[in-house]
């Protein structure tokens, strides 16, 4: 039986929301407890036990004192007892403190509710499967909408700024709308920094995504993620649930062409238990309240800078690629795609050269019309007949 206030926490829990399988975690007690506790008008009572003095009972407020203190260790409680005179056992020590510990404060969240359209969660996962016929960790950005549950899942090769941008871009893009904020957790391609009053450093990359879409950037509390309990739950359904039924790929655009049909006849067609609705139903209602895309994308490709060599060539990932003749000796802006297409501006801004990346061991890649000016600038060679030389040995 559990206590009376085990009774009043399963009460004031579930006014707060709770799910019934968090309170249960929390209390220590299984879910059918909990549902016997909540249909009760009051405490249950049962006869008082008799029970024999114990050497801890003085001691006993001092040990509340230091709980409520946030002090829940033990051993260190032990031995300030023995420093006040006490003569027991630890044993004794431990499980008085033991039924308490449900009281602790607890890292678990109890879920708010978000109003619709306000917010989207986002995070990563891995995990390892099969890709092009080889075994590789794969990631998933998970980003689902706060009111609604409905989400979209993005799979990439890595983690970092240009991928995390693109899943929110492919994300907006799936849902036709965007939030009106964006929590992430304290990854780089997010957030450089969290200074001690509070304040956070955006990455200049996110704030210029959170720009174009006019979403606001918000961030989880340093080692606190379970702020955004809603995405990293759905990081375990999706590896729990669609790669358990999918073991392999022909390539990163297979994987994400099945990840959307599994979204859409499995993942949003799943009961939520606290509405009695599904994520489609919930997201009908959720959709009028998104803000609308811009008319273009937020351009994710990898920007750098590139000096151009005096043969035409600039040097990408370790090989060479033409560029138009004029270019030489001039600085060029690069893009790069995430599947490796590779743009040239120049100084102006506009594009001179394409090229899809290639390994060094394929060789440069040239285009022919790019130095033809070069060999047409050569000086040509001056022919001489060898009768000039016939006349000087004479």
């Amino acid at each position: 039986m559990q206590s009376r206030e085990d009774f009043l926490m399963i009460k004031q829990l579930r006014v707060q929301g709770a799910h019934i399988v968090d309170i249960a975690h929390r209390i220590g007690c299984s879910e059918r407890t909990v549902r016997r506790y909540l249909a009760l008008p009051a405490p249950p009572t049962g006869k008082p036990k008799h029970r024999r003095p114990s050497k801890l009972d003085p001691f006993k407020p001092f040990i509340d004192q230091q709980l409520a203190n946030e002090v829940w260790n033990a051993e260190v409680i032990f031995q300030q007892l023995r420093e006040q005179g006490y003569s027991g056992s630890s044993t004794l020590v431990r499980e008085y403190i033991q039924p308490k510990r449900p009281l602790r404060a607890s890292k678990q969240t109890v879920r708010y509710e978000t109003q619709p359209g306000k917010q989207l969660q986002h995070d990563w996962g891995q995990i390892r499967t099969e890709v092009g016929g080889r075994m590789c960790t794969v990631n998933i950005a998970v980003n689902v909408l706060g009111y609604s549950r409905y989400l979209h899942v993005w799979a990439g090769p890595r983690q970092d700024a240009e991928h995390t941008y693109e899943s929110l871009v492919q994300a907006f893009r799936y849902f036709d709308g965007v939030p009106a904020s964006v929590l992430v957790d304290n990854q780089k391609a997010a957030v450089v920094r969290h200074d001690r009053d509070g304040k956070v450093t955006f990455n200049t990359g996110f704030l210029e995504l959170a720009n174009h879409y006019g979403f606001v950037a918000k961030a989880c509390r340093p080692q606190r993620p379970r702020t955004k309990g809603k995405t990293e739950r759905m990081v375990g359904y999706v590896k729990h649930h669609f790669f358990q039924r999918y073991r392999s790929f022909d390539s990163y655009a297979h994987l994400n062409q099945l990840l959307e049909h599994w979204l859409t006849t499995c993942a949003h067609q799943r009961l939520l238990r606290q509405f009695q609705q599904t994520p489609l139903e919930r997201f009908d209602a959720e959709k009028p309240h998104l803000l609308a895309r811009p008319a273009t994308d937020f351009d994710t490709r990898y920007y750098d800078v590139r000096h151009v060599s005096w043969d035409a060539y600039i040097d990408v990932r370790g090989n060479r690629y033409s560029v138009p003749s004029p270019c030489c000796g001039q600085q060029v802006t690069i893009r790069i795609s995430l599947d490796d297409e590779l743009t040239v501006y120049d100084i102006r801004g506009q594009e001179v050269a394409r090229h899809r990346l290639t390994d060094r061991k394929d060789g440069w890649q040239a285009i022919q019309d790019h130095h033809t000016p070069l060999w047409q600038d050569v000086m040509p060679v001056q022919h001489r007949s060898l009768a000039v030389y016939e006349e000087v040995l004479q």
